[in-house]
This record gives C-alpha cells, structure tokens and sequence, in this order.
C-alpha cells in the first residue's frame, strides 16, 4: 500500500505516546520538532525518555493503558511490543477519530514516520511505504548535506515577500523566478 504524503497541522492537537523505551522516546524526539502537546504513558520509562519529559514539561503517567485513554487525543503513538494492545488501541482509535501509528505494525497504522529533514521552515519527508526505513535514513542523510546553509535566511524572506505583495499571477512568477535563481546561484557555487 502506498502512503499519500502530507504535512499535519499539530497545532491544538494533542498527542499521546503509550510506552516508554527506545522507540517511544525516538517518535518523542521527532513529534517535539512540531509539537510540545504531548503525553505519555507507560509502565516504565527508560531514563532518555524521562530525561526528555522532563526537560520539555510534558504529562506523563506510569501506568499501563487503559481503554479510553485515547478519547481526548488526535493522534496516538503505540510504541509497545504488545501487539494484542497494538491491535486493541488501533481498533478503539476509531471511535474516536483518532489517527494510530503503531510502531513496527503497518495493520495497525493510519500513517507512519517519514524519515526527515528539518531545517527551520524547511521540512523534506522520505518515505519508502516502509519497503526499507534504512533507505529513506541514508537518502535523508544524502538530502541534508545538499541544503544551502542559507536556506532559512531565503525562505523567511520569501515567507516575508508572500505576506506584503498582493495575491496574483505576477507573485507567483515572481516568487517562482526568486526560488529558481537562488537553487541556480547555489548550485553554480558548489
């Protein structure tokens, strides 16, 4: 199956991770480069994970899941070896419209992580539909060696550019015309 790519809106949404090892604490790391309206969940917490609560404030709770954990959440990360859980938290994400990712489970997952690149404004996902997470980490590496350093400084002026010139056609070749030259002048001096 393939996975239709897009970028969520995390603002007003709130996230619950339900575990506490390595791999809760890897999609913690990546959901707080977008959000910090996280919880967790979890019997027990490996001291990374705690550290990283911790130091960016979130709510955590040691203790196992429970049916209907999920209700106030717009997503859930399961990040448990439990498959039967897996498979439990998947089905009741349903009843309320809560997007799943289980961990390592694709049956059990309305998406998965891309591997990334993120760069102020500059976010570029990878994705292999999970054919081979492995390939999508060393294009990613590829990817990140290849951007301007000053990509932020281009984009917060073009950022500034779309909000003060009016709406149209002119903009948008202007813009476009923008863009092109500044990957043409980066291009030409590497």
């Amino acid at each position: 199956m393939a996975y239709f790519p897009a970028f969520l809106k995390l603002d007003n949404k709130k996230i619950l991770i339900v575990g506490g090892g390595y791999i809760a604490y890897e999609k913690l790391e990546h959901l707080l480069d977008f959000t910090s309206d996280i919880s967790v969940v979890s019997l027990d917490f490996s001291n990374d994970m705690m550290e990283l609560i911790e130091r960016n404030s979130l709510h955590v709770e040691k203790r196992g899941y429970e049916k209907g954990d999920i209700k106030d959440f717009a997503v859930v990360i399961v990040a448990v070896d439990d498959i039967p859980l897996q498979g439990e938290i998947f089905n009741e994400s349903k009843q309320y419209n809560c997007l799943c990712n289980s961990v390592d489970s694709v049956d059990y997952c309305d998406f998965i992580f891309p591997s990334y690149v993120k760069k102020d404004d500059l976010t570029i996902a990878i994705s292999t539909s999970g054919a081979s997470p492995a390939m999508a980490k060393h294009l990613r590496r590829y990817l990140q060696n290849l951007i301007p350093s000053g990509i932020s400084e281009f984009l917060q002026e073009m950022k500034n550019l779309r909000k003060t010139l009016p709406k149209g056609k002119e903009r948008m070749k202007m813009l476009d015309k923008k863009a092109e030259n500044y990957i043409k002048t980066w291009k030409e001096s590497n």
